[in-house]
């Protein structure tokens, strides 16, 4: 169950990346100094972006544990 756990762990590391780039869109945007109806604009783009990469790297941590349970 090798695989598993490599699989598990690329998709791992795309959700954290994903998550990485949610995070610098939020201090973009706060560092933007925008105004209220674009700063609730900017933070919803990147709370849709948020959810899956969290979605994305929660799959990838039960993939890694499977691979390793099964191993």
């Amino acid at each position: 169950m090798d695989w598993m756990i490599w699989i598990g762990a690329a998709l791992t590391i795309l959700g954290v990346a994903g998550l990485v780039y949610c995070i610098l869109l939020a201090l973009k945007a706060k560092k933007a100094n925008l105004p209220d109806e674009a700063m609730r604009a900017a933070l919803q783009k990147a709370v849709v972006l948020n959810m899956p990469a969290l979605a994305v790297s929660g799959i990838g941590l039960m993939f890694v544990v499977f691979g390793v349970m099964l191993a």
